[in-house]
């Protein structure tokens, strides 16, 4: 299995409550079930107050490399990747377990 692990930070001047960030937030909740290849998914806001946290994360599990890139490639992947571009950055780890 591999773990996909992603941390968002909001640009600078972007509120967790607008509505691009709203749908964002709400794309993400539904994307692991509309990708075969998701074997789970759990996202959500950071309740964290310290000045290093992510403000939103993504924990999910594939089966291998191969799921992953599937998963990457993914045109409902893709489409929420291209909302969250207009208003955040990311980092990934992905890794075996």
């Amino acid at each position: 299995m591999i773990r996909h692990l992603v941390l968002f930070k909001l640009n600078e001047g972007v509120e967790q409550d607008e509505p691009r960030v709203v749908a964002g937030a709400k794309a993400f909740a539904e994307l692991g079930a509309l990708v075969p290849e998701v074997a789970t998914w759990e996202c959500g806001w950071n309740i964290s107050e310290r000045p290093i946290a992510y403000d939103f994360a993504i924990n999910s599990s594939v089966a291998d490399p191969a799921a992953l890139g599937r998963y990457a490639a993914h045109p409902a992947h893709q489409a929420v990747v291209a909302q969250w571009a207009e208003f955040a950055t990311w980092v990934v780890a992905d890794y075996p377990f």
